[in-house]
């Protein structure tokens, strides 16, 4: 039996993503949490992402795991649409409730603002390269 604490064991999870099994022991004791019949890896702790953010996007790749680009982006207007309703929040209390001494005219033009703002991030999504620049895109987050 070998034992190697900085080595992970990787499978593609019937969810979305991958999943990582970090042996408390050996490795060959840690293959029994494998799902029988499902392939796998045994990788360095280092090909997996420290960045969580895209998890459900990872894929099984040339002995490391990758990201699934157009699955980031799905997560990322998943977020982006999330973050808008968030700022619209407010506004749309205002619009539908009809709050009296509340400025609906002001309330719209504020809601078309974050309009163009996320407007904006998803044409920035769409055209990202990479995770980083979809993350760059949600602001870091």
């Amino acid at each position: 039996m070998t034992t190697m604490t900085t080595s992970r064991i990787i499978f593609q999870s019937e969810s979305g993503g991958v999943a990582v099994i970090v042996p408390t022991g050996s490795v060959e004791l840690a293959l029994k949490d494998v799902p029988t019949g499902v392939p796998y890896k045994i990788v360095s702790a280092a090909d997996i992402p420290s960045d969580r953010t895209f998890r459900a996007a990872w894929v099984i790749g040339d002995g490391c795991v990758e990201h699934d680009l157009d699955q980031c982006k799905a997560i990322g207007h998943d977020k982006r649409r999330a973050a808008r309703t968030e700022a619209f929040a407010p506004f749309d209390e205002i619009i539908a409730k009809q709050i009296p001494g509340a400025d609906a005219a002001e309330a719209e033009a504020s809601r078309q603002g974050i309009r163009d703002k996320y407007a904006d991030v998803q044409l920035a999504i769409d055209a990202a390269a990479d995770p980083d620049e979809i993350k760059a895109a949600l602001g870091g987050s």
